[in-house]
């Protein structure tokens, strides 16, 4: 059944990407693709001003505890010049309710209009919003998917690097990582993920750098040095063109002591968890995350 999901999956992607060559036919795709999901049940969304950084602050039924308390400040993917507050709204509040957590969904600057490091910036802008409202560190998780995880993990390395205090924990779904694009399962996995590519992933990373290298650490996290890293929790699907990055982040954040738990879902294809109502390892992963999220919070 699950196979056959995410197959579904993979016509639909194809179906809408089929004529979208470079960057913007391909945000208006994806746009277009996620205006065709389900809208989210049994949240509040409230649109906020995170210090410039507009985002959508989602909050779940409240049973056991009252709103201000736990957080979840989700960073969406779309190759950095792609991805909306409408495509992420399912997954995010998909993590509030699993969580118990009120989730800050961002609406980042994307390329062209903005290039590395705005996205970042924008990314620990609102992360110290939060802590401007009242949120505790330990209370608050960060979640980035795709290039978010990208975003995800330099923002907390940039606050570590400032002596301020991270995130409790940090969740990546099918992180971008190495921007040089060094992994051999790109090539390996190609036929198995139509989700991304090399000459993709080559096309988006060149728009976002400028005249930053593909492997500078402050722009690929691979290459950077993880010691004191906040709990990691990496998700990966086994069909995916970067299942490599993920394995090499792991070993990497292990080496450095890091808390880090890898999970391979069989047969995913990058960004399945964004499809929790079609696809049913895309609710499993979800509940996954919102597991290691609440096991790390403070407040439990």
């Amino acid at each position: 059944m699950t196979s056959e999901q995410v197959e579904k999956l993979v016509d639909l992607w194809h179906q809408y990407f089929s004529g979208a060559h470079d960057l913007m036919d391909r945000r208006a795709a994806f746009e277009s693709f996620m205006a065709t999901t389900p809208e989210p049940t049994r949240v509040q969304t409230r649109h906020v001003d995170a210090d410039g950084v507009p985002a959508d602050l989602i909050l779940p039924a409240r049973l056991h505890y009252s709103p201000g308390h736990r957080a979840i400040l989700f960073v969406h993917g779309g190759g950095f010049y792609g991805g909306s507050l409408r495509t992420h709204r399912n997954v995010a509040s998909a993590l509030a309710k699993a969580a118990s957590a009120d989730v800050l969904l961002i609406d980042y600057r994307r390329v062209p209009e903005a290039i590395y490091p705005r996205q970042i910036q924008d990314t620990l802008t609102a992360y110290r919003w939060l802590l401007e409202q009242g949120y505790l560190s330990e209370n608050i998780s960060i979640v980035g998917d795709s290039v978010g995880g990208n975003l995800a993990i330099e923002m907390v390395l940039r606050q570590m690097q400032a002596k301020e205090p991270p995130p409790a924990s940090v969740v990546v779904m099918s992180p971008v990582i190495d921007l040089a694009a060094t992994g051999s399962s790109i090539d390996e996995n190609a036929d198995g993920d139509p989700l991304i590519s090399r000459g993709y992933l080559e096309l988006f990373s060149k728009a976002y750098l400028g005249n930053t290298s593909p492997d500078d650490p402050s722009a690929s996290p691979l290459y950077a040095d993880l010691k004191g890293f906040p709990p990691l929790l990496i998700q990966v699907g086994s069909r995916e063109a970067l299942l490599d990055d993920s394995l090499r982040l792991a070993r990497k954040a292990g080496q450095a002591h890091v808390p880090v738990t890898l999970e391979i879902w069989p047969g995913m294809v990058h960004q399945w968890q964004l499809f929790p109502f079609w696809v049913r390892d895309a609710r499993r992963s979800n509940d996954s995350a919102a597991a290691f999220i609440e096991g790390h919070f403070a407040e439990h």
